[in-house]
């Protein structure tokens, strides 16, 4: 066997040869940073930031039975999410509306009638909210 077919490995100049070298990014718009954009790097600007996903359905609800009348805006039928995140949502809801709330059975409920800046909260964390029921 010859050894001269052999290519070299060792990160000589066999390895260093770049086609795309010889190009420029004169005349191209600048990239979200400021700087053009390179070949390379658009490329991995959309593997690490890709689309945000729906996260399903969300049903608002103004409830005012068996609460001494009351109101209360109730968030149900989550799916895919933990208690532990209802929980971040309930406090971000709590701060924004100015009112109380809890986590019970799976469900945010919310002191008063607060479904239009639940609605835009749930909406800020790709949910799709539906006002449901009257």
């Amino acid at each position: 066997m010859a050894d001269s077919k052999r290519i070299p490995t060792a990160g000589g100049p066999g390895l260093s040869h770049n086609p795309f070298a010889a190009l420029s990014s004169e005349g191209l718009p600048p990239g979200p940073c400021g700087r053009p954009p390179s070949l390379a790097g658009s490329l991995a600007n959309n593997e690490t930031n890709p689309a945000k996903k729906n996260r399903g359905r969300v049903d608002i609800l103004r409830v005012k039975a068996g609460r001494g009348g009351k109101t209360v805006t109730v968030v149900k039928n989550f799916s895919g999410i933990g208690l532990p995140e209802k929980e971040q949502l309930a406090k971000t809801m709590q701060r924004a509306c100015g009112t109380g709330g809890t986590v019970k059975n799976g469900q945010i409920e919310i002191q008063g009638d607060k479904r239009e800046e639940v609605a835009r909260i749930l909406t800020e964390a790709n949910f799709h909210p539906v006002f449901a029921g009257g």
